[in-house]
């Protein structure tokens, strides 16, 4: 029962729960931000790294993100505070992370959108003005507005609508549609002379490139592709039931984003290599560089640029999706508010951080706060500083504050289940992981070139901590 008195929200079914939860770690990170990282730091021998933190490191994070949600039935902030109020800083920090992310997600989400019409509308006819369109769109102080407002409307529709009839539903529909089209263009990229090279790039490692960077940039994507430190996959594990084996769970949903993002390089990768395209784009790499290699593709150039971008455009709406629930949560488990009245209140806010994050890139590029603009404002303070520290706290927490008879119990179902690595498991969590976590949070964090925001960002967090009991 929740604070109203009645009955908490529980997903419909296993299969409805994984797909929302695969959902919510595939995002934009994975279509987005792995393959322009994997083509930066060498290919293969960055996957390779990138795999190792992703099974050993981040895999035992979501086990301990599904079990504080579960045991507690409560989203992100309620999870902390009933084990201990001092704790609620934790929690607050994850909801903070998702509003802030949600002022600039839906943004980038209404670029995708609009990137599905614009494939049939001469993008495609003018392969050399490609680069200069996208900044033109991006600059307009109009259209970005109208394709965002879109996008924000698809999130506010499925996160109203609840956890089984809106978001487990959509997970449903949208998760296999994903795999489906990265398959569909992965296939067709393979066909192409000389696409060998492009698979040998990704498959193929060579150390030689690698780095203390590309160890610090695997880690960095493995933590943040999986949705972790942010609140997420607690909240989505408060509304599992008891019978639901949390391990095996965790493992399938890592699985899957996995699988999504090495799909996106295959579906990426070997046409860039086929036509000849640096694979060291860099960020540019989805709006430019893959919309220039359908272009070179003939009359089904525009079929499968359309493809790549709903596939895109489903990626980022599972994940926001997830973003936008976690503050619901907070709102309907900590303020008792109506589902309804919590999604249309934090939406409305949200569309008007949006409106200031794409602004800041066109008409109001002169306007900073802390010597950046908005939308570099929202995507620092959580990439670089919420969502580590974030991160760092539930390994914490569940490995020092939370007891570990009640972990084992939770993860075995009462002993019904088998986790034969659960020693295993807690050491990690306690000991290494939040060790290793601290080092990409001081990393990242030191990484910032303007200080200001660093303080900033810090003093918020500090503040947060002083005043947990009250909030």
């Amino acid at each position: 029962m929740d604070q109203t008195g009645q009955k908490r929200e529980n997903w419909g079914s296993r299969f409805g729960f994984i797909m929302a939860a695969a959902g919510s770690a595939v995002g934009l990170g994975n279509i987005w931000r792995f393959p322009y990282l994997t083509g930066m730091n060498g290919g293969s021998a960055f996957i390779l790294i990138y795999l190792f933190f992703v099974f050993v490191i981040c895999l035992s994070v979501m086990i301990a993100e599904f079990t504080v949600g579960r045991n507690s039935g409560k989203a992100a902030v309620g999870a902390y505070k009933s084990k201990s109020r001092n704790w609620t800083f934790a929690g607050v920090i994850g909801v903070l992370s998702g509003f802030l992310i949600m002022g600039f997600y839906p943004v980038v989400g209404g670029w995708a959108l609009a990137y599905i019409f614009k494939s049939f509308s001469g993008l495609l006819t003018t392969p050399e003005a490609i680069g200069d369109a996208f900044g033109a769109f991006i600059g307009n102080p109009v259209q970005p507005l109208i394709w965002m407002a879109l996008f924000l409307v698809m999130n506010i529709f499925i996160v109203s609508r609840g956890v089984a009839k809106g978001i487990e539903t959509a997970g449903k529909i949208l998760m296999p549609m994903l795999f489906i089209i990265l398959l569909l263009i992965a296939a067709r990229g393979l066909t192409l002379e000389g696409a060998s090279k492009g698979v040998e790039f990704l498959f193929k490692p060579d150390f030689s490139v690698v780095t203390g960077e590309t160890f610090l940039a695997a880690l960095g994507q493995a933590f943040f592709s999986l949705s972790l430190g942010m609140g997420c996959m607690i909240t989505y594990g408060s509304y599992l039931n008891k019978s639901e084996n949390l391990a095996q769970n965790a493992a399938i949903v890592t699985v899957m984003d996995t699988s999504a993002a090495l799909l996106a390089g295959l579906a990426m990768f070997p046409a860039m290599f086929a036509f000849g395209f640096e694979p060291t784009a860099g960020p540019g790499l989805v709006f430019v560089v893959v919309p220039s290699i359908f272009a070179q593709l003939g009359a089904l150039g525009p079929v499968l640029s359309a493809f790549f971008f709903v596939a895109l455009v489903v990626a980022a709406l599972t994940s926001s999706v997830s973003l936008l629930e976690v503050v619901v949560a907070y709102l309907m488990d900590e303020r008792n508010w109506a589902r309804k009245k919590a999604v249309y209140i934090s939406s409305a806010i949200m569309v008007a951080m949006c409106v200031m994050a794409s602004l800041s890139l066109g008409v109001m590029s002169g306007v900073t706060f802390l010597g950046v603009g908005a939308f570099d404002f929202f995507d620092i303070l959580t990439d670089k500083i919420f969502l580590a520290i974030g991160g760092m706290l539930l390994a914490i927490f569940t490995g020092w504050f939370v007891d570990k008879e009640v972990l084992r119990q939770e993860l075995t179902n009462g002993g019904t289940v088998s986790f034969a690595l659960f020693e295993v498991w807690h050491g990690l969590i306690k000991y290494v992981i939040p060790v290793v976590i601290a080092v990409i949070a001081v990393t990242g964090i030191m990484s910032i070139t303007q200080k200001g925001l660093m303080v900033f960002g810090l003093a918020v967090i500090a503040v947060l901590a002083v005043f947990s009991k009250k909030l």
